[in-house]
């Protein structure tokens, strides 16, 4: 190793790192390993044994796990048009201070993001205001269907996100022939929110007549989920496209999708992992509706069996706050949606203390698989020549989940309460180190994301 003064050295850190891949066109398993990280000009230089006096700053990892920086790959943050609960700012400080260095945020504002000139508004409203780096998803609808091609190779775009169940504004895609012509004219895989709208329709006179939200998952049943996942399947096999398909929640769509992972990579979110019908509206009410919904223990039994299969590819929280004011309307006139990026990693944490999966197959699935399905440059892995994020966790911290600390705009957690094992302590973003034990350090540290 040559001499050389790093801006930042990371000593004793037992870190996540590829368990011996260094070819960026496959997935990396991970594990842990003891070394220290040199950081230089906001970019991993050195993984080795690396001296004290080579570092202009220091930080002691001994004790602590370091995870490449944790990547949310699915949050609302309602700017423009809804900012009354959630903007570009305080979204993505709530994200930082649960341990969160990258976020890519979803395009049912109002306006849709659905034109070139409304994408680039998002760009630039997150300039110097955002916390964490950025990337957004262009929306898919009849208007620009054609174009997709072209929006899509936007710098900073995640994605072209398709909404098969309801949604707002011009992005419901409820036809074949308009999801045919979505995927002919994308090339990125495509990123869909899959419920048959049709069947939506038929079955809304359910509720009728005073209907409580413990019906929602009735409603939405998974019969909706699951029809819309194979027809989704079907035509991206048919034009030999690649989908990701998000938030899955019940075992029909995951024994069908484990079937056919050549062509679909699958997200699930910590709700679905975590709470369950009918418990979850007993105690939470409308707080615990959301689309496609929180179901039986049964669904989510399926979930943990895929997850620990390696059927399911990322975790993402579906960050999606409403006010107490909206979520306290009598059903079905409420919205849909919960609060979750800053919860994301101390909940799913405590599942890794509980033994539900290990803590190298959750990083994989927040980082490292991130990095590859959305085929994201120089972030995502511990690894020379990347960039130096990296989430600094405690995995013994012993924390409760709380309202007070949630910084959306919502101000409220469906995990209001929850005594949780590990915790996010740091996070350190292009080399810097922004957010420490709960406090932001350095303010509007992320810049745009950039994919291949």
């Amino acid at each position: 190793m040559l001499l050389m003064n790093f801006d930042l050295i990371i000593k004793n850190a037992t870190s996540m790192i590829p368990d011996n891949n260094q070819d960026l066109s496959h997935r990396a398993s991970l594990k842990t390993e003891l070394l220290d990280i040199g950081i230089s000009n906001g970019k991993i230089v050195e993984l080795g044994n690396i001296p004290s006096n080579q570092g202009n700053k220091i930080i002691d990892a001994k004790n602590l796990i370091v995870l490449p920086g944790i990547i949310d790959s699915q949050v609302h943050f309602r700017e423009p048009g809804l900012t009354h609960k959630e903007d570009l700012e305080s979204g993505t400080r709530g994200a930082l201070l649960g341990g969160v260095t990258t976020v890519f945020e979803m395009p049912n504002t109002t306006p849709s993001t659905t034109t070139k000139e409304l994408f680039l508004d998002k760009i630039t409203r997150a300039q110097n205001r955002a916390h964490t780096n950025f990337a957004f998803y262009m929306g898919a609808s009849a208007e620009n269907a054609a174009l997709l091609k072209e929006l899509e190779a936007l710098p900073h775009c995640s994605g072209v996100k398709v909404f098969m169940g309801s949604s707002t504004g011009s992005l419901l895609v409820e036809d074949d022939t308009l999801l045919e012509k979505i995927l002919r004219n994308t090339s990125k895989r495509l990123i869909v929110h899959c419920e048959d709208e049709l069947r939506l329709k038929e079955r809304k006179s359910l509720l009728q007549d005073n209907p409580s939200v413990a019906l929602h998952p009735v409603w939405r049943d998974a019969v909706t989920s699951y029809n819309a996942v194979f027809r989704l399947v079907s035509l991206a096999e048919k034009l030999n496209r690649k989908v990701h398909v998000l938030h899955v929640t019940c075992r029909e769509e995951v024994e069908f999708l484990a079937q056919h992972k050549k062509t679909a990579s699958i997200e699930v979110l910590p709700q679905h992992l975590t709470l369950f019908a009918p418990d979850c509206y007993e105690r939470l009410g409308t707080k615990a509706q959301q689309n496609p919904p929180i179901r039986e223990k049964q669904h989510q039994e399926a979930l943990w069996k895929a997850l620990s299969t390696g059927v399911i590819d990322v975790i993402g929280s579906d960050h999606a706050p409403h006010t107490l004011e909206e979520k306290g309307r009598v059903y079905p006139n409420t919205p849909s949606g919960m609060p979750g990026v800053q919860t994301l990693l101390p909940v799913m944490l405590n599942h890794v203390h509980e033994k539900k999966l290990s803590l190298e197959k959750l990083t994989a699935m927040l980082t490292e698989n991130v990095r590859d399905v959305f085929q994201m440059k120089n972030k995502g892995r511990i690894q020379k020549g990347f960039d130096a994020d990296f989430t600094i966790i405690d995995p013994k911290k012993e924390r409760r989940i709380e309202n007070s600390w949630i910084q959306s705009k919502s101000q409220w957690t469906v995990f209001d309460g929850m005594k949780v094992t590990g915790w996010p302590l740091m996070a350190i973003i292009n080399g810097q180190v922004c957010m420490q034990e709960d406090q932001i350090l350095i303010r509007s540290s992320g810049s745009g994301v950039n994919f291949d």
